[in-house]
């Protein structure tokens, strides 16, 4: 169990994120962001825009509880420079599915960090994933499962999207949605929990 006698909160809504700081025996309270995601800017890189929107999130939640160190985070995936959201419906989960299928992708966490009285931290985490060479017709009873819907890059590496990575380079925490040991790592440098 690790001990802290700072509140902090996590800044989402994202149950996997939720989970994943558990397992580090943090203490923590939920402040779900107030704040909407804008599209990336034109040219945006992907490790950028995902720092811009961490950044955000935990700046409105700090904003809220000055008292309290905020953790952020928002992941993107992305082929190349191009960013892939969460699809707008099935059509959109086969699209980036088929792009994903049969190549490395990178899935990028931005964090941010706010604590009383100290600058706000902001640091990104990137992990290549690779997956098979899927057929359409496994694609389409993947998103019939509705699993795709509310996922970056439209799979879930924790759920039914398991079956089609076959190598992942670097953190797993990160393609859930959040580099663990980094992150515990950077509240462990600032002396927080």
């Amino acid at each position: 169990m690790t001990v802290t006698h700072q509140k902090i909160i996590l800044a989402s809504a994202s149950p996997r994120r939720r989970e994943l700081l558990g397992l580090a025996g943090i203490a923590f309270d939920i402040v779900v962001s107030p704040i909407e995601e804008p599209a990336p800017d034109t040219g945006e890189h992907p490790a950028a825009y995902a720092a811009r929107m961490a950044r955000l999130k935990a700046a409105a939640v700090a904003e809220q509880h000055p008292d309290a160190v905020v953790l952020g985070a928002d992941s993107v995936v992305a082929v190349g420079e191009t960013i892939l959201g969460k699809p707008k419906d099935a059509a959109d989960a086969l699209r980036m599915l088929t792009l994903l299928s049969g190549r490395t992708h990178q899935v990028v966490t931005g964090c941010a960090l706010f604590a009383p009285g100290r600058e706000p931290e902001i640091f990104t985490v990137s992990t290549d994933v690779t997956m098979l060479d899927i057929s359409e017709a496994r694609l389409a009873a993947y998103i019939a499962t509705g699993e795709p819907m509310d996922k970056a890059g439209a799979y879930a590496i924790q759920g039914g999207a398991a079956a089609f990575v076959t190598t992942i380079c670097g953190s797993y925490t990160n393609v859930v949605g959040l580099p663990l040991a980094e992150v515990v790592e950077h509240l462990r440098q600032k002396r927080l929990p």
